[in-house]
């Protein structure tokens, strides 16, 4: 874990809230308030929910530039 991505997912909870967040893609509030990264299957729900990019949440999942 990066300290980007770990600053992109509290970017993401502040912006929807962690138990608004946890509603909307189907986990528990005590799970989001317990990740240090998105875990991978989670990444696009989170993006979708609280506009943060796949990019800035996992760079190792998703590069920027594609690859």
């Amino acid at each position: 874990m990066s300290n980007s991505t770990f600053r992109a997912l509290q970017r993401a909870i502040k912006l929807v809230g962690s138990a608004e967040l946890a509603r909307r893609i189907g986990v528990s509030r005590q799970a989001v308030d317990q990740w240090k990264e998105v875990p991978p299957l989670r990444v696009l729900d989170v993006e979708r929910e609280s506009g943060i990019s796949r990019y800035d949440l996992r760079p190792d999942i998703y590069p920027a530039d594609g690859k």
